[in-house]
């Protein structure tokens, strides 16, 4: 079967479970979509925003089923969104009444986490546990692993320390006095890890090779962290408030500064070019290496065909869905640059938090910085590696991925 049509064949499948809650003290209205029970149990974190509907945490959940082919563990997907203003103060009251809600799923067989606006560590997980749930992972224990009540709660230790481990080491932190933790820091080094073994694979090197990094959260900063530091030249780097541009390519000080000063999610430099001014040029900036780490659905088809003619070579996704298609998986502008590029999709080269949970969860490991970071390493390189096998042309590696991801799913 082609990939077109595994991947409608996964689309329009009807999710198996759409739980539906409508707040009795304020508009909030939520869902919890589980695509599929795949191995026991499914996974995927809880946002909030006004606006929300059911078919955003559908394609959501569809999302994270194919991201767990990677990632593992080989559970199916699933996705919680709550239609509400996360900045009104009622907020606290709303996941509270909806993770009162939503708990016997994830006591059995959901695992949930942050997402868009809502924390993890500050929301998810006070909240959750008020509600008489050991941990937001405790369904995936239940559903899949099913361990003994020792190792459960041996394991669910490990996870939660860490993931908010401090890392120790100058090797993957831009400056251990400021307490970065994993979750600060993972997914943006998935990201330069997919470039650094891109490259490894084919037969060169990252190094000296120019980089565009869009978007200055904590995927994009962490990317232009990494990136930098394996000998890649960051050129330009823009965020929704203004970017930087510089030819021969920043200093890895210079890089290191970026982050420490960032504010949330916005680059902050005295030589910051107003967005439009950016907006405009640095799509011309020659570089080798582009790493969308915004928004989704952002890029257009102008921005990345203008990209490519400087002669891109490698796109490694930090955002979900980075180009403005408004299909699900794999829309027109997502499709033609696969064939021009090398592409290496989301569900890969952002599987670092994911890859983490299932670290953590698979059975007992050693905590140490070296040994989470070299594990999302090595699954990130295994996922490309399996790519080359199947295809070694450099040309269309996304859609040789979604086939390799959906045909142990459809």
């Amino acid at each position: 079967m082609v990939m077109k049509e595994l991947l409608e064949r996964f689309e329009n499948k009807a999710p198996e479970i759409v739980f539906h809650w409508n707040d009795p003290e304020t508009e909030a209205e939520g869902w919890t979509v589980i695509n599929s029970l795949r191995g026991g149990a499914a996974g995927g974190g809880t946002r909030m925003r006004e606006g929300l509907d059911m078919n955003e945490v559908l394609s959501l959940a569809k999302t994270m089923e194919v991201k767990f082919t990677v990632s593992g563990p080989p559970i199916g997907g699933a996705k919680s969104g709550i239609n509400f203003n996360p900045e009104d103060p009622r907020k606290k009251g709303v996941l509270e009444r909806w993770y009162g809600a939503v708990s016997p799923l994830l006591k059995n067989y959901y695992g949930t986490g942050g997402d868009l606006n809502v924390d993890e560590i500050h929301e998810v997980i006070p909240i959750t546990e008020d509600a008489g749930v050991w941990h937001p992972q405790e369904g995936v224990f239940n559903g899949h692993f099913k361990p003994t009540e020792a190792d459960k709660i041996n394991r669910i230790g490990q996870l939660r320390m860490g993931v908010i481990k401090v890392l120790e080491s100058d090797v993957y932190s831009p400056d251990p006095s400021r307490k970065y933790t994993v979750a600060d820091m993972i997914t943006g080094f998935g990201v330069a890890e997919a470039v650094r073994h891109y490259y490894d694979i084919g037969g060169s090197s990252v190094k000296g090779k120019r980089a565009i990094v869009q978007g200055f959260g904590n995927v994009g900063a962490a990317a232009a962290f990494y990136l930098s530091k394996m000998g890649a030249r960051i050129v330009g780097i823009i965020d929704r408030h203004g970017g930087v541009v510089k030819e021969e390519g920043f200093s890895f000080e210079e890089i290191q500064t970026f982050f420490r000063k960032k504010k949330g999610n916005a680059l902050i430099t005295e030589d910051m070019i107003p967005f439009e001014k950016i907006n405009a040029e640095i799509w011309n900036t020659p570089a080798e290496i582009f790493a969308p780490c915004a928004a989704s659905r952002l890029i257009t088809r102008e921005q990345i065909t203008t990209l490519i003619d400087t002669g891109l070579e490698v796109i490694s996704c930090g955002a979900n869905v980075p180009f403005a298609d408004k299909e699900i998986f794999f829309g027109p502008i997502m499709e033609s640059t696969d064939q021009r590029v090398s592409l290496i999709p989301d569900f890969i080269s952002n599987c670092g938090m994911a890859r983490v949970f299932a670290y953590f969860m698979e059975g007992r490991v050693t905590m140490e910085d070296s040994a989470i970071f070299n594990d999302t390493s090595e699954v990130i390189r295994n996922a490309i590696l399996n790519i080359f096998k199947e295809n070694p042309s450099k040309r269309n590696l996304s859609r040789t991925a979604f086939e390799i991801a959906l045909m142990q799913l459809v």
